[in-house]
């Protein structure tokens, strides 16, 4: 997706009172890091930042002080009551630079009539140019039959992003519901049990 752009301010005050006070003005307290600078502390505006962190990986064009840097959000600290945004944490990044981030798995297809799937790691860690980070990536269990398994391997990445998380690691298994397993091998009788002995 193309760079959001957001206007943000240097902040000078710290701490907890002034974090509150910066969010009770609907802006949210940040800190712009990495390529080895100091880090700089800034605010962003709340209803924008809110907006722009619902796409993951989103890539940020933050505008302070007249100029302009690319950056994106490697951390998101909400209220775990109300869901608000309390802090955002801002890596710095260039054009052509890779960088490591986690993309959500979203499942595609309909497996084999009768049969479930169960999404055993809902994202892929994966090395990706800064400019170019996928939101998600798709995952087909089209067909596929109980007993069948997809892993990180088995996973279809867009051009020029690499995977990190190991080749080996099940990202989706698909099965019979429970209780048709259950049905299919029943538990032997007490009388079968018996001459087994």
């Amino acid at each position: 997706m193309s760079e959001i752009k957001i206007a943000a301010e240097a902040r000078t005050e710290f701490g907890k009172g002034a974090a509150r006070r910066i969010r009770r003005a609907d802006k949210i307290p940040a800190v712009l890091y990495g390529h080895g600078t100091d880090p700089v502390h800034i605010t962003l505006p709340g209803h924008e930042t809110m907006l722009a962190v619902r796409h993951a990986n989103a890539l940020f064009s933050i505008d302070l002080d007249g100029k302009s840097q690319l950056a994106v959000a490697k951390d998101v600290q909400r209220d775990p009551v109300r869901n608000t945004i309390e802090h955002v944490d801002l890596l710095v990044v260039s054009a052509g630079e890779k960088i490591a981030v986690d993309v959500t798995v979203n499942v595609v297809g309909e497996s084999a009539p009768g049969t479930i799937h169960l999404v055993e790691s809902p994202t892929l860690s994966v090395n990706a140019e800064a400019t170019h980070l996928p939101e998600s990536i798709d995952v087909s269990i089209e067909g596929l039959e109980a007993g069948s398994h997809i892993t990180a391997g088995d996973v279809e990445l867009p051009s020029g992003v690499e995977l990190l998380t190991d080749p080996e690691h099940i990202v989706v298994t698909v099965s019979l519901p429970q209780a048709e397993e259950s049905a299919e091998s029943p538990e032997e009788s007490p009388a079968e049990a018996t001459e087994s002995e």
